[in-house]
C-alpha cells in the first residue's frame, strides 16, 4: 500500500493518535465537520431505530453515538485510545460505558452488538485487519458494522495529514496518518467473514466550498466513504 510520506505536502511535526487527540479533545468539536461523517451516516441503509446495542469504535469525543441516540439506537458502547476523547464523550451522558482501549482489541464482549461504528478512524490504524476482525467478532449474526473515513483518494490529491493546532502554540500538528486504498478495506472485510452491503463516497461539493472556500480546487474529489457490512446470517 502506498506510504503517506511520499504525499505529504504540510511536512508539520507528527505525533501518535493518543498524544495527538488527547491534545486534541478540547478543540475537536470546533475544527470537524459533519460533513466528513455523519452526512454519509444518514446514506447508510440501517434502521437505527431497531439497533438494540451498538459499539462505537474510536468514540472520540462521542460525537457519533449522540447521533445514534438522537436516531433511536439503544444501548451504547465506546471505547477509544484518548482520556481526554473518552472524557468529552461521557459529558454527553449517552454511552452505557466507556473504555480505554484500542479498536482492533477493545475488551468487549463478542456475539454482543446489531452495529459496529468507527467513524474517522482508519487513517490512524497501520493495519486494518485488526478492526476488521474484531467488529466481525462483536456482531451478533446478521449485524451491521459500518466505518466511515477520509477517502484515501484525497488523503493523497490533497497531501494533507489529520492534524490540529496546539492550543499553546499555535502550530500545526498531524497525527499519524496511514493510506488504505479502498480495496484493501474489501479484502480486510472479506477476510474477517464479513460481506460488502453498500459503499458511498462523498465528494467536494457547494457545501463543502462554502465550509472550507479554499477547498475549491479540490471541488469534485472525493472526500469521504462509507462501507457497510454484513456479519454471519442468521441460521432459523
Amino acid at each position: 500500500m502506498p506510504s503517506f510520506s511520499a504525499f505529504d505536502s504540510r511536512g508539520y511535526r507528527t505525533v501518535a493518535p493518543r498524544e495527538g487527540y488527547d491534545r486534541w479533545a478540547a478543540t475537536y468539536e470546533e475544527t470537524v465537520e459533519d460533513a466528513m461523517d455523519v452526512a454519509l451516516l444518514e446514506r447508510v441503509a440501517v434502521d437505527w431505530e431497531a439497533v438494540g446495542s451498538a459499539a462505537d469504535l474510536g468514540c472520540g469525543t462521542g460525537r457519533t453515538g449522540a447521533w445514534l441516540a438522537a436516531r433511536g439506537a439503544g444501548e451504547i458502547d465506546g471505547v477509544d485510545l484518548s482520556p481526554g476523547m473518552l472524557e468529552a464523550a461521557r459529558g454527553r451522558g449517552v454511552y452505557r460505558s466507556l473504555r480505554e482501549g484500542e479498536v482492533g482489541e477493545t475488551g468487549l464482549d463478542g456475539d454482543a452488538y446489531d452495529l459496529v461504528v468507527s467513524c474517522l478512524v482508519d487513517e490512524h490504524l497501520a493495519d486494518l485487519r485488526p478492526l476488521y476482525l474484531e467488529a466481525a467478532r462483536l456482531l451478533r449474526p446478521g449485524g451491521r458494522f459500518v466505518v466511515v473515513g477520509f477517502h484515501p483518494h484525497f488523503i493523497i490529491a490533497a497531501g494533507m495529514p489529520t492534524h490540529f493546532d496546539d492550543a499553546e502554540s499555535g502550530e500545526p500538528v498531524a497525527i499519524e496518518t496511514h493510506v488504505h486504498l479502498l480495496s484493501e478495506h474489501v479484502a480486510a472485510g472479506i477476510g474477517a467473514g464479513l460481506s460488502v452491503a453498500e459503499l458511498h463516497e462523498r465528494t467536494v461539493d457547494d457545501e463543502w466550498v462554502g465550509l472550507k472556500p479554499k477547498w475549491e480546487r479540490f471541488r469534485d474529489h472525493p472526500i469521504s466513504f462509507a462501507f457497510a457490512w454484513s456479519g454471519t446470517p442468521r441460521r432459523d
